[in-house]
């Protein structure tokens, strides 16, 4: 039986390292109509664009793309959710998935696993998803987000660090990584935390009285105010690495060169 949910895709044009990066060209449309349209074939009930840009929302209405102009001083895509579910006036335990908008290539049936996968856990606020890490350096590298998950695929911790530290077989590399191709097999449970996320709407009303937890600003991962509050974090994982974002030029033109071969 599927599972009702709405997905939500937050996009604010301020970005660093691609300016105006949900209005950027792929294959005639810009990325967050892709996105959009990723969304749709998920099976949700209602997709949404959520932004604070005028421009945004005339590019969405024009591919005929459902959007909402959101207080511009959101300091997170969560806290942009959080007065979608207010204005929508959703229940409680409606499903709310956040649904990146630099993700033209997010796969829609991981959208609806992960909608199902809260559905299927009454105890958790959120769920999210992780798949194994299979290259050592993405296990040192601190910008792949890894989980530690307990018994029933709940979430223990998110971290930059390396985690589970597998001792008898890193221990003896550290903290020399230069020789990371030397290491030995990845353990099965090492998994990369896949950005992704289902939320009920009455966290989502909550979120924005949370405070910042300490955990969060020593590591920058949002998902931990969530623990920090004793939250639960349901965690659903799938073998299949998912394509990655775009968060820079080479990201955008490889994406680009994507779908134009597919057209």
């Amino acid at each position: 039986m599927s599972v009702p949910f709405i997905a939500v895709i937050p996009a604010r044009l301020a970005s660093t390292r691609l300016p105006n990066k949900p209005l950027a060209d792929i294959g005639g449309k810009p990325m967050v109509v892709r996105v959009a349209e990723r969304a749709r074939e998920s099976g949700a009930a209602q997709v949404l664009v959520a932004t604070d840009s005028g421009l945004v929302v005339d590019a969405a209405r024009d591919h005929g793309i459902e959007v909402m102009l959101t207080r511009p001083d959101h300091p997170t895509g969560t806290d942009r959710l959080a007065e979608v579910a207010t204005r929508l006036n959703l229940d409680d335990d409606a499903i709310v998935v956040n649904v990146q908008g630099d993700e033209p290539l997010i796969d829609p049936q991981l959208v609806r696993d992960v909608a199902a996968h809260l559905a299927a856990y009454p105890e958790c606020a959120i769920a999210t998803a992780a798949h194994p890490i299979h290259d050592p350096a993405d296990v040192f590298n601190p910008n792949v987000v890894k989980a530690v998950l307990d018994v029933k695929s709940v979430a223990l911790y998110f971290s930059r660090a390396p985690i589970p530290w597998t001792r008898d077989v890193w221990q003896a590399h550290w903290p020399d990584v230069s020789a990371l191709s030397n290491l030995p097999a990845v353990p099965d449970n090492v998994l990369r935390h896949i950005g992704l996320y289902a939320y009920r709407a009455k966290f989502l009303r909550v979120f924005p009285t949370l405070s910042i937890a300490p955990i969060e600003s020593a590591e920058a991962l949002e998902q931990l105010r969530a623990l920090w509050h004793s939250e639960r974090i349901a965690v659903r994982v799938t073998h299949d690495t998912p394509a990655p974002g775009v968060d820079t030029p080479a990201d955008l033109e490889r994406v680009q060169a994507l779908f134009a071969k597919a057209s």
